[in-house]
């Protein structure tokens, strides 16, 4: 079963900037469940659905699928809770990991997190300088928890 383990981050400045570049994401919810959420994605002209299983410490079960594009639009437009989550994803490589930060647009503008794949719960890490607190516990941090309280309001 494929599976996703990963830990993210708030991001304390913009020194990463200067080695990425960015693309928009647009996403949506279809199920938003503790145990499991359906996600429809357009990443350009391609589009994605991703299921993913509940949460258990840092993993959880990942199951993603190339759709048209036409069809995730359609998705996103009639079947997916609103907000959408907009926002734009970098890639970093940094040694052996690939670092994605992704900055909120919207309802999320001003949230800047950064998230790592590991291939291990326990993986030692190096944490480069520009992140700061680590959220891959915190619920309001889930993509699919920002559709129902998006960053703004919780200030």
């Amino acid at each position: 079963m494929p599976l996703e383990i990963e830990r993210k981050f708030l991001v304390k400045n913009d020194d990463w900037r200067k080695l990425a570049t960015g693309v928009i994401y647009r996403q949506g919810y279809i199920s938003r469940t503790p145990e499991k959420t359906v996600r429809v994605r357009v990443v350009g002209s391609q589009g994605y659905l991703t299921i993913k299983g509940k949460t258990i410490g840092r993993s959880r079960a990942e199951f993603e699928y190339l759709i048209p594009g036409e069809d995730a639009e359609e998705m996103l437009a009639t079947l997916c809770e609103k907000p959408l989550i907009e926002k734009t994803r970098y890639k970093l490589i940094q040694g052996e990991l690939i670092w994605e930060i992704d900055e909120f647009l919207g309802e999320n503008q001003g949230l800047i997190i950064a998230e790592v794949e590991l291939k291990n719960e326990n993986q030692v890490i190096e944490l480069p300088a520009w992140l700061g607190q680590e959220v891959t516990d915190d619920p309001r941090y889930f993509n699919a928890n920002l559709v129902t309280n998006p960053y703004r309001n919780w200030q």
